[in-house]
């Protein structure tokens, strides 16, 4: 069997060697512009420079990485392939000034992180406030928002690691896996809720309620509409869809609407008084959620001082049941 173009271990050397930091900001310029006088001048270039450089870069790996269309360009599998690695190698050897940098003035520097709403509302302030105690210069970006989402963001090199959930479809092999705890749900309403009162709760109860609920085809949607499949229960029809906190809870104070959310997060809003949980226990759990981080990625010290803290602070929260 003959190698394929870029399996060829000459050529990985020669690619390694060859392919230089310019033509990884032009790839990235081309797929994001997906046009190459766009690209040739975002890069400052001229288009002639740009397509040749293209053109060299093509001729190095001996594979076609764009496609040309009538109306500019689009990424072959190649392309992509090429792309989605160029991005994480410039991430790194950013990463890597950076460390540089943080050793040489102390701890400083950038560390983001990304982390689902169950871990956003405890978990994350508390490792914040601890690291900022340790290292007061040390800028933490925090993005908060799905599991399909931050793992994205995670392969792009935009994140250091994340606090979320290994989806079922994931290729694991390019990613470490640290279990933290699992995910309850329960539902909550406005203080006062007539619901609130009842001693004898049932799913039919809650399936004639109105609900703001996470879109169709999200996985916390799809286990609360089969808890009541299973009982042969029809799902609530009267149901606002949106994953936004303000409008959430601006609605459940106004009206007589539930909503479902981790346990964990609830108990947050029962103690600030904005919410309350209601009497009945909900047989609807989400996957175990964690540390994830990219498999070959070398975590910068800012990093590996928050992931300390995180396991710290979990361990805490949920290995030792407090906050629970």
């Amino acid at each position: 069997m003959t190698n394929s173009p870029l399996s060829d271990t000459g050529l990985a050397r020669r690619v390694r060697t060859q392919l230089k930091t310019r033509q990884m900001f032009l790839l990235i310029a081309l797929d994001e512009a997906r046009n190459i006088h766009q690209a040739a001048r975002e890069t400052n270039m001229s288009q002639p420079a740009a397509s040749k450089m293209l053109k060299d870069i093509e001729e190095l790996f001996g594979v076609p990485f764009f496609e040309r269309l009538p109306r500019g360009i689009r990424p072959t599998l190649y392309g992509e392939t090429m792309i989605r690695h160029v991005r994480m190698a410039l991430a790194n050897l950013s990463q890597g000034q950076d460390s540089i940098a943080t050793l040489q003035a102390g701890l400083s520097g950038q560390v983001n992180i990304g982390v689902i709403i169950t871990s956003s509302m405890t978990l994350v302030p508390q490792v914040i406030v601890r690291t900022k105690e340790e290292a007061p210069r040390l800028c933490i970006g925090v993005q908060v928002d799905t599991s399909d989402v931050l793992l994205e963001r995670l392969k792009r090199g935009q994140l250091d690691f994340l606090i979320a959930r290994i989806l079922e479809q994931e290729d694991e092999s390019n990613l470490l896996y640290e279990d933290l705890s699992e995910e309850t749900e329960c539902a909550v309403a406005r203080i006062g809720h007539p619901m609130l009162a009842r001693s004898d709760l049932t799913l039919k109860d809650l399936a004639a309620a109105s609900w703001i609920l996470s879109p169709r085809g999200s996985i916390l949607r799809h286990r609360f509409d089969m808890m009541f499949r299973r009982i042969d229960l029809e799902t609530p029809s009267n149901v606002v869809e949106t994953t936004s906190m303000s409008v959430i809870k601006s609605l459940l104070q106004q009206t007589d609407f539930l909503h479902v959310m981790p346990v964990e997060v609830a108990r947050y809003y029962v103690q600030s008084s904005e919410l309350a949980i209601l009497p009945i226990e909900l047989p609807c759990k989400m996957d175990s959620f964690g540390i994830i981080m990219r498999r070959n990625h070398l975590p910068s010290p800012g990093a590996n001082l928050l992931l300390k803290h995180v396991r710290a602070i979990a361990a805490q929260i949920y290995l030792t049941g407090m906050g629970r």
